[in-house]
């Protein structure tokens, strides 16, 4: 069985401890890999080594941009060759469907490239200001932030982690990379592609481990300038609360339940087809997923069956062999989502199909859960507050532009929010009014390298991707210049 090394100041380790974790295929309940699990003092020798290549050798800091630039694109175009290789390796350690992990791996490719282009672009600005101290010229750049640790989820092992690791490098920081431990495999590959693509010693390092021990001793490090963080809203909070002790930068991404408005006027089978994709893709493993369904009264019905219809249609099985719906990512997340859809049922919801787990055929051994739909939900189930982060949809119903509105709303999440409409006007009214940072008319949940990704409330503060993305690995510093040099006699008459 292979073994997964840390990678820390340009060397591969089996760190200090002899403590494993293993990767487990969720289709099949087999061990892919043995995983080498980070102790204290590796963490904090990949601290040091990140401390050490940013403020002492500083070769990836003070690089010429253009060559930096250049070793993005390398790092791009290697990973381009391994596409393949990736995407079968992350189906089989997450349990998406191929088709989705190639996606993934299409988007993670034109990310670096994305960002190798953005640093050559102009960037600060200057000032004109007013004379009262003299004649003065005021301008800003953008730099780096230092040491920045960068711990991502599980639902998008590769690109959860290349949408931290492009902008933070484009940057010119040194990182601490620390995947989800429930998925690891492809975030090796993707240290393995930074070295072959010729990072410097120290700038990039990898440490494996539960968030609990080694992405807690990340955000409480004060030689760490930034944490970056996707995941769940509690373990955010826990995270900023470790990062005030050297008040380092937060970036976080956190939980979702968006809301999905479906009006009546709009083309009933593409407003299936898009909340199919909606909640279903990715398993429902998808923080910006549109758990909460709500649908014009007037058609409910319609839309209610043709959407049973469909999700009770989806085909289930081997990930590797592209079925409309792969595996769970673990037993643990299998049973929490089972436990939901019985609360649900105990809360009074209709569940209309799915809520149990499959285990026909090839399946049996493996994860996995049947799409599922629950009707007749109210504002004050758990199904409907809280986040269930698998292929489990409520579905709710409204009157009133308004009444759709406020439940849309009433929520702790605003991650993100669809609306399902031919009246253009309605929409500009109605996502204006959404609390979210993501939203979507006629259609749910695509996402773009060139714009920003965040949320409002308990969804997270910062942004990712786009220029945004960029700037939240940066600090931006104020340089203002006396160009008539001498004093100006503000303190006398």
């Amino acid at each position: 069985m292979e073994r997964q090394r840390l990678y820390i100041d340009g060397t591969w380790m089996e760190g200090t401890d002899i403590k494993t974790f293993h990767s487990i295929n969720p289709a099949t309940g087999e061990r892919l890999a043995e995983v080498r699990e980070a102790a204290p003092q590796d963490v904090a020798a990949a601290i040091q080594a990140a401390k050490k290549s940013f403020s002492e050798t500083r070769e990836w800091r003070d690089m010429d941009v253009q060559q930096r630039s250049n070793i993005i694109l390398k790092i791009a175009d290697v990973l381009a060759a391994r596409r393949d290789e990736l995407a079968k390796v992350e189906t089989m350690d997450m349990g998406k469907p191929l088709r989705e992990s190639e996606c993934d791996a299409d988007d993670a490719i034109h990310c670096f490239r994305y960002y190798a282009g953005l640093i050559r672009t102009p960037e600060g600005g200057c000032y004109e200001v007013n004379k009262g101290f003299g004649e003065m010229h005021s301008y800003t750049v953008h730099e780096p932030i230092g040491v920045c640790a960068l711990i991502t989820p599980w639902n998008y092992p590769l690109l959860m982690g290349v949408w931290k690791i492009a902008p933070s490098l484009a940057a010119g920081n040194s990182i601490i990379y620390k995947p989800a431990s429930n998925c690891v495999l492809t975030s090796v590959k993707l240290l393995e592609i930074l070295e072959e693509a010729g990072i410097p010693k120290g700038a990039a390092n990898l440490v494996l481990g539960p968030g609990g021990t080694v992405g807690d001793a990340l955000a409480e490090s004060p030689d760490v300038g930034m944490v970056a963080f996707t995941g769940s809203t509690a373990v955010g909070q826990s995270i900023m609360k470790k990062a005030a002790g050297n008040v380092k930068k937060v970036g976080l991404e956190l939980g979702g339940k968006s809301p999905n408005i479906i009006f009546a006027d709009t083309d009933l089978e593409a407003d299936v087809e898009w909340a199919m994709i909606g909640i279903f893709m990715n398993q429902g493993e998808i923080c910006s997923a549109g758990s909460r369904i709500l649908v014009e009264e007037s058609i409910h019905d319609a839309f209610v069956n043709r959407l049973v219809e469909r999700a009770d249609a989806m085909t289930i099985g081997n990930p590797l062999n592209n079925p409309d719906i792969g595996a769970m990512v673990c037993e643990g997340q299998l049973k929490r989502v089972l436990a939901h859809c019985e609360t649900g049922k105990k809360e009074g919801a209709k569940c209309l199909c799915g809520g149990e787990r499959y285990t026909e055929g090839e399946c049996a051994k493996g994860y996995f859960i049947r799409s599922t739909v629950f009707d007749a939900c109210t504002d004050d189930m758990t199904i409907v507050k809280e986040e269930i982060f698998e292929p489990v949809v409520t579905i709710q119903t409204f009157r009133t532009e308004e009444e759709a509105i406020r439940m849309a709303n009433n929520t702790n999440y605003g991650l993100a929010g669809g609306v399902q409409t031919r009246d253009g006007a309605r929409a500009l009214r109605v996502v204006k009014e959404l609390r979210a940072g993501i939203t979507w008319v006629n259609c749910c949940n695509p996402s773009f390298t060139e714009a920003p990704w965040g949320g409002y409330k308990m969804s997270g503060i910062g942004r990712e991707l786009g220029i945004h993305g960029l700037e939240e690995y940066q600090e931006v510093k104020q340089i203002n210049i006396a160009l008539r040099p001498g004093t100006v006699g503000w303190y006398t008459n």
